[in-house]
């Protein structure tokens, strides 16, 4: 699983003890929990779990610079980005496809599988907005993609018995106070995870 919009070390630390597989970084210009790459170098210095950088419609040399100064494990793309982009990444890759009033079409999914792109549907881009997880369920049936919008330690198992994701990707979900990871919330989600079937 992964905790996202991390904004400060102690948080990523939890994150990390608390046992999460991934740890996610905004680099977005306009997002609230975007980090400065040139304050962020203690990202590089965290081990013994993933890191992942998320960026909309970047440059491909910043995602690189970025990825590369930071020691970022991952790339998630968060934006309307050409498919050519996957060509020129150097790592493994993270692509949100919406949700919103439209289910994830199948077609893309597997387009993205078929590239070793796992595919994270998500309707809100990052909003907390919630998906018809029954709906998601039906039509991504025995599909690999990550599951985020909405998501708290009180229904992510909900989510999980309902959707099968190979990974759920929670941000304010585990936050009582913007910008700021709840240690209890943190553990509450990746426990509730933990003890559902993925």
């Amino acid at each position: 699983m992964k905790i996202c919009g991390l904004m400060r070390r102690e948080d990523a630390e939890l994150a990390r003890e608390a046992g999460a597989d991934l740890l996610g970084f905004i680099f977005v210009p306009g997002s609230r929990r975007r980090l400065a790459p040139d304050r962020a170098f203690w990202i590089r210095h965290l081990r013994g779990v993933e890191k992942v950088g998320v960026f909309r419609d970047a440059p491909v040399d910043f995602i690189l610079e970025t990825a590369g100064k930071l020691g970022l494990d991952r790339i998630q793309l968060h934006g309307k980005e050409s498919d050519e982009i996957l060509d020129q990444l150097d790592r493994p890759v993270i692509r949100r496809i919406g949700a919103g009033g439209e289910l994830p079409e199948v077609e893309r999914l597997d387009f993205l599988n078929a590239r070793g792109v796992l595919p994270l549907v998500d309707p809100g881009a990052g909003d907390g907005v919630a998906a018809d997880w029954t709906e998601i369920g039906i039509v991504l049936e025995n599909r690999s993609f990550a599951l985020a919008g909405g998501l708290r330690p009180e229904n992510v198992a909900e989510a999980i018995a309902k959707t099968c994701p190979i990974m759920v990707d929670v941000s304010s979900g585990v936050e009582s106070i913007f910008g700021q990871k709840d240690p209890l919330l943190v553990e509450a989600f990746i426990s509730a995870a933990r003890l559902s079937e993925f």
